[in-house]
């Protein structure tokens, strides 16, 4: 396993103070799974890092500080993994094994709790049908599920659906999508087009500059200070 992209996650008990400009890189935690979408992620994290930062002002108190640009980790569902090259990917990427080989004892720190704090948002990039089901039921049996189920809703988390048609046209994912709007999740609606498997219809994930000026607009409509 990596190294904590620039640095350990922040202490529990760290704070900012009221009046003072945060003086740290926004922080964007990726999550991947297995839906075919996610041969787009070397361009996704590509462009997230490209995001420049934006003036901390004494009136918003906005997450990163003008010169800066955010910070990114990726977490990988194993299947997510058959879709691109790690040797793509130039941020941490966190995957099953990870959270394993970090606990040893019971003082060692537990992987998805660590990444829950790390990060200012949160980006589900695709999200297949699969894991859909799973959060909207809080079934949490993976890295990527786990931080789901831990995440502190107080911080943005967005999610982009991808699947086929007929699995965005059963009864199930109104449902589940609904749930996880429920949760306060933001969903960035997926668009319809010619699958990679030759169906036509909804299903396909957001073309990926829709996703980047998302997060672009939660990140400047998002005020305070930044919660570990």
């Amino acid at each position: 396993m990596e190294p904590w992209p620039a640095g350990p996650p922040m202490e529990p008990g760290s704070s900012c103070p009221a009046a003072a400009p945060v003086e740290r890189q926004f922080r964007i935690l990726v999550g991947v799974t297995g839906s075919v979408a996610a041969l787009k992620l070397p361009l996704l994290v590509s462009k997230l890092l490209d995001i420049p930062g934006l003036l901390s002002r004494d009136d918003t108190r906005l997450w990163a500080v003008l010169g800066q640009r955010v910070e990114v980790a990726v977490v990988s569902t194993e299947r997510a993994k058959h879709f691109y090259s790690s040797q793509d990917i130039p941020v941490t990427l966190y995957s099953d094994a990870d959270e394993w080989e970090m606990w040893k004892r019971r003082s060692d720190p537990v992987l998805h709790i660590e990444l829950r704090r790390w990060a200012d948002l949160m980006l589900v990039a695709p999200l297949d049908a699969n894991t859909l089901g799973k959060v909207a039921s809080g079934i949490c049996d993976n890295l990527l599920t786990c931080v789901l189920r831990a995440w502190d809703r107080s911080k943005p988390l967005l999610f982009c659906l991808a699947m086929n048609t007929a699995m965005w046209e059963h009864p199930l994912t109104a449902q589940q999508r609904d749930q996880l709007r429920v949760f306060g999740y933001t969903e960035i609606p997926c668009v319809a087009k010619t699958l990679v498997c030759g169906d036509q219809g909804m299903g396909a994930m957001a073309e990926v500059d829709t996703i980047v000026d998302r997060v672009r607009e939660v990140m400047s409509q998002h005020r305070g200070c930044p919660k570990s």
